[in-house]
């Protein structure tokens, strides 16, 4: 058994479901499942049962999910250890992100900074994704986590992960029991959406501009939470990501997924400002987000800041 392995596994436990797992590991679908039936005929028995729409652990894969766990854990401090016994490293940190980007943990990736780097202050704003882009460019943020591809010319942008967005309905909605819904099937909808600071309200502008709907948004609010209550209270529909519907106050709710093509897709990326940061802390923060514990997607083995590339 190796730590890859034990990704793949408590991966596929969390999503049911290869292709997700495999793009919340960011591996292949076939890397995914070749690993899988590795441990599992290194172990002699199934892990999971397939079938053509979802996977369940077996108990097998329940009894092993736990120690999985727990050896990525041990992994992640052991290596965390190490860091801080070889830099010393201090100064100030100063990040932003967005609520609820879903692709990153955000609580638990500043928490593994502290530890690593316990000399360094850590300053924390959170935002809509366009102020954090604003005070990036204006040297008031070292770093910001956010979900959009506005404005980002000139900017270090490292991609950290996407998803799809999803219809949320409350489950008496006529629409509620169709498979898959067109942005023009919700023309005649009444909306609840986030103000024009937070990334998703100009994502969803936008990709119902594009398809010809002009629509209607009745309720605009400043967290995920209301807007959830809102829609459950049959004051309207949403379009949000597709994590979104993880949360506790979307239980009731009906997610119907969005054509592939044309839908809008929720991007996180982390942005920084191209000018020298040489003794900044922000390029060993980007080194965290390229380790699964905090990043949905694994990233590439080290992202450095001052070698990156950057993209509009």
């Amino acid at each position: 058994m190796d730590l890859r392995q034990m990704e793949y596994l408590v991966a596929l436990s969390e999503e049911r479901h290869f292709t997700r797992a495999a793009a919340l590991a960011g591996v292949s679908q076939s890397g995914l499942s070749a690993a899988i039936r590795s441990l599992e005929s290194e172990l002699g028995t199934s892990l999971f049962t397939r079938t053509t729409r979802h996977v369940e652990p077996t108990e097998a894969g329940r009894a092993l999910l736990p120690h999985a766990r727990a050896m990525l854990e041990q992994a992640t401090a052991a290596r965390d250890a190490v860091v801080q016994a070889s830099r010393e490293l201090s100064g100030t940190l100063r990040i932003g992100a967005e609520q609820c980007l879903g692709v990153v943990d955000v609580g638990a990736l500043l928490e593994r900074f502290r530890r690593r780097f316990p000399q360094v202050a850590i300053e924390f704003t959170q935002d809509g994704s366009h102020t954090l882009v604003s005070l990036v460019r204006s040297n008031d943020l070292d770093v910001a986590l956010v979900a959009t591809k506005d404005h980002l010319g000139g900017l270090i942008t490292t991609e950290l992960g996407r998803e799809p967005l999803v219809a949320f309905l409350p489950p008496e909605h006529p629409l509620a029991e169709r498979s898959r819904l067109g942005l023009r099937d919700l023309a005649s909808e009444t909306f609840i959406d986030f103000h024009d600071s937070w990334a998703l309200r100009p994502l969803n502008d936008a990709a119902f501009a594009a398809a010809g709907v002009h629509r209607h948004v009745g309720m605009s609010v400043n967290d995920v939470h209301t807007l959830l209550e809102l829609v459950d209270r049959g004051l309207g529909i949403a379009v949000a990501p597709r994590h979104v519907s993880w949360k506790p106050q979307a239980t009731r709710l009906v997610t119907v997924p969005l054509p592939d093509q044309g839908a809008p897709e929720w991007l996180v990326s982390a942005v920084a400002a191209p000018w020298d940061r040489s003794g900044s802390p922000a390029p060993y923060l980007l080194e965290l987000l390229a380790d699964p514990p905090t990043c949905g997607g694994a990233g590439p083995t080290r992202l450095d800041l001052d070698a990156a590339t950057a993209r509009s």
